[in-house]
């Protein structure tokens, strides 16, 4: 049994053959009749998954603090573009707005915000959720259409959704990984004829087994090309966080989600969320070669207690029931601990900044 998606991409290759990895993941998740954004509600505890700025209001509370920090260290301009890609259900983007609001009222005062999300139905959830805000929000359903200006950007799981293509080694060198289908009419992996520039692969790859896979994402550092040329064209700075790892490495790490549990990749096309782990080492590669500085890459978990989520915690918990001091304990656990069923070391940060300055809790400049 398959999915109506699923039958979908079966008469695509029966058509035209084996369909890469690339466009199996964009028609799983943005086919516009059954793709998963366009029929699933997929965040939250009814979905199937949760994100950090679900989990507690001290993730975007904890952004919201480096992104006035952010500003004080470029010498506090005025008319700040605050930008979010993909902002979900605009839960971040609240937390945030209402610490900037406390701490820097300059900064809140004079700046707008802008959400890039192609999704109207989720534009009309962020709509609900920041109703409080609607005078300082504009959407764009394409970075391209945001407003000059100094930018202050912040993107959580941007990345991780962004398709990816996958090689796989044999033994006339990396071919593309494909999606075929086998004597039973079931979609499957297969291997195709597209090879992959060896000076792409990472050191290591003549001894890799055959089997081996090795990700590359294109469209990911598109993505993050354009974000830094932004920042050299306005100046200001960039913050991603999405889970990942922070070397470029071999192996297979696509991943469907559904209702909270691992699913295979190939079973519910379109009823289940499809990532894969983003190389924050090939990140980073693409602002430098923009001219852009790159701040650092750290884990999810040492970001948040660099920017303070401890004393921000016990703030909360004070002269409160022992329930609450829990729940918020439990919270910051899941959110910066290691371990499973924690975000801190699954999750990594990279900032980037034009003109170069230094922002905490990311090392120091030279």
């Amino acid at each position: 049994m398959t999915t109506t998606l699923g039958e979908k991409i079966k008469a695509i290759i029966r058509a035209n053959g084996p369909i890469s990895v690339t466009d199996y993941f964009s028609l799983c998740l943005a086919d516009p009749e059954y793709g998963y954004y366009a029929t699933r509600e997929p965040f939250g505890r009814l979905g199937d998954f949760v994100t950090a700025p679900e989990v507690s209001q001290l993730f975007g509370e904890m952004i919201g603090v480096f992104t006035v920090h952010a500003w004080q260290r470029h010498n506090t301009p005025a008319n700040v573009r605050l930008v979010e890609v993909g902002p979900g259900r605009g839960t971040m983007m609240a937390d945030m707005l209402r610490v900037i609001a406390r701490l820097a009222p300059p900064l809140f005062d004079t700046m707008s915000v802008h959400l890039v999300e192609t999704s109207q139905r989720l534009s009309d959830i962020q709509g609900e959720t920041l109703a409080d805000y609607s005078q300082k929000i504009s959407w764009h359903k394409s970075f391209d259409d945001l407003p000059e200006g100094f930018t202050l950007l912040v993107a959580n799981e941007l990345f991780d959704a962004i398709p990816i293509r996958q090689f796989v080694k044999t033994a006339n060198g990396f071919r593309e990984r494909m999606v075929g289908l086998d004597i039973n009419d079931d979609l499957t992996f297969a291997v195709g004829v597209a090879g992959l520039d060896p000076a792409a692969l990472p050191e290591g790859a003549n001894k890799a087994p055959v089997g081996t896979i090795f990700e590359i994402a294109p469209a990911r550092q598109a993505v993050m090309q354009a974000i830094c040329e932004r920042l050299r064209s306005f100046h200001g700075s960039a913050l991603a966080i999405d889970y990942g790892h922070l070397l470029t490495d071999f192996g297979d790490t696509l991943q469907a989600v559904r209702m909270h549990e691992f699913d295979p990749p190939l079973a519910h096309p379109g009823e289940a969320d499809l990532t894969s782990h983003v190389d924050f080492e090939a990140l980073a590669a693409v602002a430098e070669d923009c001219g852009v500085h790159v701040n650092g890459l750290l884990t999810q978990g040492e970001l948040l207690v660099g920017l303070g989520i401890l004393d921000r915690a016990a703030a909360l918990g004070r002269d409160r029931e022992a329930h609450t001091r829990s729940v918020l304990q439990t919270a910051v656990d899941r959110l910066a601990g290691e371990g499973e069923g924690r975000m801190g070391a699954l999750f990594k940060a990279i900032a980037v900044s034009y003109p170069v300055i230094d922002v905490m809790p990311f090392n120091k400049i030279d």
